[in-house]
């Protein structure tokens, strides 16, 4: 469908529409997003100022024995079990049938040998997370580092950006302004938004039809979705917020969206999913408010041949009372 027919009007913070008149962006898929991935081995540099940010201090693993865990093929850590020609050259299980049975260094036949020696040396290691240089302070045992590292709170997070495919990773300062200058988002501040999504053809609905706005408020960030798809037969509309931090952060926050009109009105409460969760697993847990196409159209009143949707909202920050032991909500002025 022509993506070009969708328009959003925002305003923020209690802002009357008329008094911003600023047409939000439908958002295509970037056409050729800068492939921008960070070396989180070393350094990282600031993506505004390019300040060269020192990682903290951290024992490095020792080179000679590290060495000799990585695969010659993929160079990633090698886990047991690890193979080994009858040359002893090795390389991990997974290379083994990418090889096809041949020794990648001296293209010997590689047999079913298992380097037993170094599989125990691997268990007498102690190494640090990869992600040391972004502030991880762990060390781990070798066999239990690589779990550890698909966890780690410190490991960079993807692009947010739905739609596009979008392979770029990194920190939350170095997503924002790959959004804002690479996928073009609107950056709005403020704890309140007011969006009006307009259609010229609701009866048109493909799961391309989406749009993006990041929101910064109590020092975080969070990105509000709005989009149309396919649910089973009938055309939706669906609106939800994803927190740019880790899950246990995007706890401490709420938010809540309303649709309405004629009298009527949706509402829906929550808490914000963090970006850890992909676009598509939030938008299919439906953990967000979905407003049917006949309802839509009723909201948008005339002859419901034009889809005008007007979405309110607003995040607030929860905050827990020493004396009762309950949550308060801190709304921003």
């Amino acid at each position: 469908m022509d993506l070009e027919s969708i328009e959003c009007v925002s305003s923020s913070d209690g802002l009357d529409e008329d008094e911003i008149h600023q047409h939000h962006n439908t958002l295509h898929p970037h056409p050729h997003p800068h492939q921008h991935h960070h070396d989180f081995s070393k350094p990282r540099s600031n993506a505004t100022n390019n300040t060269t940010i020192p990682g903290p201090t951290a024992i490095a693993p020792a080179t000679s024995v590290h060495e000799l865990l990585e695969c010659p093929v993929c160079t990633n850590s090698m886990y047991p079990p690890i193979h080994q020609c009858h040359n002893g050259h090795t390389l991990c299980s997974t290379c083994k049938t990418r090889v096809h049975n041949r020794c990648p260094t001296c293209r010997q036949e590689l047999g079913d040998i298992r380097c037993l020696a170094l599989e125990k040396v691997a268990e007498s290691l102690e190494l640090p997370c990869k992600y040391y240089s972004l502030g991880c302070p762990e060390i781990f045992p070798y066999y239990s580092k690589l779990k550890h590292e698909s966890v780690c709170n410190f490991r960079p997070y993807n692009c947010p950006y739905a739609g596009s495919e979008c392979s770029v990773v990194g920190d939350i300062p170095f997503l924002v302004s790959h959004l804002r200058d690479d996928h073009k988002v609107d950056m709005h501040t403020g704890c309140t938004f007011n969006h009006r999504y307009v259609k010229s053809n609701p009866r048109e609905v493909e799961n391309a039809t989406w749009m993006l706005t990041v929101f910064h408020c109590f020092g975080q960030y969070f990105c509000l979705h709005f989009e149309a798809f396919q649910l089973g037969m009938a055309p939706v509309y669906m609106a939800f917020l994803r927190f740019m931090g880790d899950e246990n952060e995007a706890r401490n926050y709420s938010y809540s969206l309303e649709v309405g009109a004629n009298g009527r009105k949706l509402i829906w409460e929550g808490t914000p999913r963090s970006i850890r969760d992909s676009h598509r697993k939030v938008r299919d847990s439906h953990d967000g408010l979905i407003i049917q196409r006949n309802m839509a159209l009723f909201f948008s009143g005339g002859d419901r041949k034009e889809l005008k949707l007007r979405v309110t909202g607003r995040i607030w920050k929860e905050q827990q009372n020493p004396d009762a032991g309950a949550c308060i909500p801190n709304l921003c002025s």
